[in-house]
């Protein structure tokens, strides 16, 4: 199912996150001070899920800013090529 941004910013996390297993390609993960941030991609979306592992619940899920410094550490082991809209 295609969604636009507008859309899966409305989802509730639970259902961003059965949209994103459903839909989505895990491709890795990294360690974000107190986070387990995983990577996924869902269509040409790059979607960052941070798990904070004390208290055994995701965090937040959003799309991934490519501007963001986090973007070097995804850079470094997955090739990110994605279409510019």
């Amino acid at each position: 199912m295609m969604m636009n941004i507008k859309e899966f910013n409305e989802l509730s996390l639970s259902n961003r996150m059965k949209w994103i297993l459903q839909e989505g390609e895990f491709l890795m993960d990294i360690r974000y001070y107190a986070f387990k941030v995983n990577l996924y991609r869902v269509k040409d979306q790059l979607i960052e899920v941070f798990y904070y592992h004390k208290q055994d619940q995701i965090a937040s899920i959003h799309l991934l800013d490519h501007d963001s410094s986090r973007m070097q550490f995804y850079a470094d082991q997955v090739k990110l090529t994605l279409t510019e809209k």
